[in-house]
């Protein structure tokens, strides 16, 4: 993230193999609501559609 979109990111300690990711509030990827991890890139991809 901070290279591709100069954004710094925080890792939130979880439990129950929680995989979430948000950017200023908005969801961008939800391990629970797809049942998976992100594929290569999918993050980035969805940050960028954000932004």
């Amino acid at each position: 993230m901070k290279e591709r979109f100069n954004l710094d990111s925080e890792l939130v300690d979880g439990s129950g193999g929680v995989f979430e990711v948000a950017l200023d509030g908005r969801a961008v990827f939800s391990k629970k609501q797809l049942g998976r991890f992100p594929n290569n890139g999918e993050v980035e991809t969805a940050v960028a559609d954000l932004l």
